[in-house]
């Protein structure tokens, strides 16, 4: 196997100088295949003519995080897939290594790297260690594409977060091979996967979606009831802190509030994941 066997798939939104530099530490001969949630001719001219191994999709529109991805996994030709957020960088032998343990383990479904939160020295084990869990991070996903054909990918009514821990979740139902290699190292920024001149945006949309999609995913495994309950502490912080902040007359937190409370709202009266940053 070599890393022709891998195909890396970004999804990014409002990320054109980010993803450079993850794209700057992919090597060119792995294919990559870049979707863009949004129409920004621009944005694909200029990293399709700088990055010769990547293929940008335009959406046409927002998509969100596990749509977006499935649009990409389902162009992917190769055996193996490397799920990445536009915010991550490879260091030189994380592709090797995941092709290593790859063969190693080989009836796995998913592997998931370290996070390295610094850009320093890459970890250069003798020995490749795999722990069996049962979920990982979405920011870094090496996907086996033989153990998706008959089970789909990310659950698409998820606009953004616990997508991953809802596809891992039906990956153990089904007693698929979920890994997590301490060894393999993927330097992770966090949070940062947009561009900050839309930072505040992105910040009322992240808790819109936050509370969104944690009543979905709750209600999906332990029903609308027990969900309820979980939530209801949320819920009720949301309220009040939306009128503190009213009072204190500090627009921004009073808006951040009133976002985990919409989203909420919208998760519990079956409403879905509608919100879209205005950028």
């Amino acid at each position: 196997m070599s890393i022709k066997d891998i195909t890396i798939v970004i999804t990014s939104f409002k990320s054109e100088k980010k993803i450079r530099k993850c794209l700057s530490s992919i090597d060119r001969q792995c294919h990559v295949i870049n979707v863009e949630n949004s129409d920004n001719r621009e944005h694909k001219r200029n990293i399709e003519k700088e990055f010769k191994n990547v293929r940008c999709i335009l959406a046409g529109e927002n998509l969100g995080y596990a749509k977006a991805n499935n649009v990409g996994l389902r162009k992917v030709k190769t055996k193996y897939a490397l799920i990445l957020n536009p915010d991550a960088e490879l260091f030189p032998k994380t592709l090797e290594n995941f092709l290593t343990v790859a063969q190693q383990n080989p009836d796995f479904a998913i592997i998931g790297p370290n996070i390295k939160e610094n850009k320093g020295q890459e970890n250069d084990p003798a020995i490749l260690d795999v722990r069996v869990t049962t979920s990982v991070k979405g920011f870094a996903m090496f996907l086996n594409l033989s153990e998706f054909k008959e089970f789909g990918f990310f659950d698409e009514n998820f606009f953004i977060y616990l997508e991953e821990i809802d596809l891992c979740k039906r990956l153990s139902k089904k007693n698929k091979k979920i890994y997590w290699c301490p060894n393999i190292s993927i330097y992770h920024e966090g949070g940062h996967s947009h561009d900050s001149l839309v930072d505040y945006q992105m910040e009322l949309s992240r808790n819109w979606h936050w509370m969104w999609s944690t009543f979905y995913y709750n209600k999906k495994y332990k029903g609308f009831i027990i969900s309820l309950i979980i939530v209801s502490p949320k819920l009720i912080s949301s309220i009040l802190k939306f009128f503190i902040f009213l009072t204190l007359r500090k627009h921004e937190k009073k808006e951040i509030y009133y976002q985990r409370y919409s989203g909420l709202i919208n998760s519990i009266i079956g409403r879905s994941s509608w919100y879209r940053p205005k950028v």
